[in-house]
């Protein structure tokens, strides 16, 4: 359960870690999703003759958001009890789920990825200054250690990140966008697989590359307390009500990408 500490340190400094929590049979079944997603991508750019999507590498770094519904078992996860309990306590009574995604780094060559804040890149796209941060829940399906890429986590009294979103630039070579210029290595994260971080979406993070010879593996899932909506009046992302009061109040059969998604693709970090 998440502790009493669990939750102080959140409040005060923006994350907490959970380990050992992903039920077995979960966390095989997150595995094998996440096998059948590389290859979906993996599909995707072959048919365009590419190796870069975004900020995906091609067998270096995967970022793969927003297809749970292609998969019959991932709303189990993301709408268990468990993640009730763990979004309730961050962000409240009322949650939606904002975005999901894998984060995938390649054995041998997995790229690094830059210092910063989710919200950051919320604001890069649309300009907007007022944001309610969100929680961002990292899930390892492998043991994760500064060897094979694991994220590094900025607290909000380093990165001065408790109210404020910074402005990021664009890294040319990556594009992936950089919003914390200091030299502060952060908060290296080594859990075993079957953990998750759960922070802020104001909180700096960066993860480094991967040198194993083995893939590390991560599901990313994300919730907030409210719509996210653009300047332009449509949504950021997803919207798909979780918990109401504190009640769960998701319903698969009536969770559909035209009732739900996106109204607005300026949010695709995938």
């Amino acid at each position: 359960g998440i502790t009493d500490k669990m939750k102080d340190l959140f409040d005060q400094e923006g994350y907490m870690i959970l380990e050992n929590v992903i039920p077995e049979d979960m966390l095989t079944m997150l595995r094998q999703e996440c096998s059948y997603f590389i290859g979906y991508m993996d599909a995707q750019l072959d048919a365009k003759g590419e190796a870069v999507a975004g900020i995906t590498h091609r067998g270096k770094r995967y970022f793969i958001a927003n297809h749970y519904r292609k998969s019959p078992y991932l709303w189990r996860f993301l709408f268990s009890q468990m993640m009730a309990e763990l979004a309730q306590t961050a962000l409240g009574d009322d949650v939606f789920l904002f975005h999901e995604q894998w984060v995938v780094k390649g054995p041998d060559q997995g790229m690094k990825f830059a210092w910063h804040q989710d919200s950051g890149y919320i604001k890069h796209s649309d300009g907007a200054n007022t944001l309610k941060p969100y929680l961002t829940c990292w899930c390892a399906l492998d043991n994760v250690s500064e060897e094979n890429g694991t994220v590094y986590v900025l607290p909000h009294s380093v990165g001065g990140t408790k109210d404020m979103v910074f402005d990021h630039n664009r890294e040319d070579e990556t594009n992936d966008l950089v919003g914390y210029q200091g030299d502060n290595p952060g908060v290296a994260v080594e859990v075993p697989a079957g953990s998750i971080v759960a922070f802020s979406s104001y909180n700096f993070h960066r993860s480094g590359p991967n040198t194993t010879p083995n893939m590390r593996r991560v599901y990313l899932a994300q919730y907030t307390s409210e719509p996210v909506m653009t300047s332009k009046g449509g949504r950021f992302s997803q919207a798909v009500p979780f918990l109401r009061e504190g009640e769960v109040v998701y319903d698969n059969e009536e969770d559909t990408e035209e009732r739900y998604g996106m109204t607005d693709n300026a949010y695709n970090q995938g």
